[in-house]
């Protein structure tokens, strides 16, 4: 019986990931009901992990009263003033405070952009603002933007995948702006950026 509770542990967390990567690939549709018998019994699991693993998908945002959320208009625009908000302030930040090392980085996620493969561009398009996240050193900040990262993950999903204009150039240009410590522009670039990556998924569910 001393095993059980890792067991159980383990169960939960590969139903939690199983899930959350069906529903950021679109294999569970947006607005489906999350059932538990049938989900337990698709995973081959007790109800027990598939409840806890529903539980932190609503945490994180992405299900809402078992149901994987269906984002509106409205949840678009409100995501995006937050993030303007949160990644502005960083991208300010970084100008001022981001180390070479990390400036390295920020480098490699624009050249990988431009001539990597889907899923390369979308680990470096994650990587890119997170770098820029945590230039702002504000814990606080940083623990909002980290719980966003699934429903964030969607709309980058889509950008990517449809390919958006300008997206790599615009990330350029971010780029050169806080290596050139130029804290205003490198502020302004990213909210500009954030836009146009809301005008782009408001035009394709419109």
């Amino acid at each position: 019986m001393q095993g059980s509770p890792n067991k159980a542990r383990t169960a939960h967390q590969q139903s939690y990931e199983a899930l959350r990567d069906m529903i950021l690939n679109g294999t569970i549709a947006q607005g489906t009901k999350l059932v538990e018998e049938k989900l337990a019994a698709e995973f081959n699991l007790s109800r027990t992990p598939i409840r806890e693993s529903i539980r932190k998908l609503e945490q994180e945002g992405l299900v809402v009263n078992k149901r994987v959320v269906k984002l509106s208009e409205s949840d678009l625009r409100n995501t995006f003033e937050l993030r303007k908000l949160l990644e502005g302030h960083a991208a300010r930040s970084a100008a001022i405070y981001l180390s070479e090392k990390d400036l390295l980085r920020l480098e490699r996620c624009v050249e990988v952009g431009r001539s990597g493969t889907l899923n390369e561009i979308m680990e470096v398009n994650k990587e890119f603002h997170e770098i820029i996240m945590h230039a702002s050193n504000n814990p606080l900040m940083i623990d909002v933007f980290d719980r966003m990262q699934s429903v964030i993950y969607l709309f980058r999903h889509t950008v990517v995948y449809y390919h958006r204009p300008f997206l790599i150039d615009e990330h350029q240009r971010i780029f050169e702006a806080i290596r050139a410590h130029d804290s205003d522009t490198a502020e302004q670039l990213m909210k500009e950026h954030l836009q146009a990556d809301l005008d782009f998924c408001l035009h394709l569910i419109r």
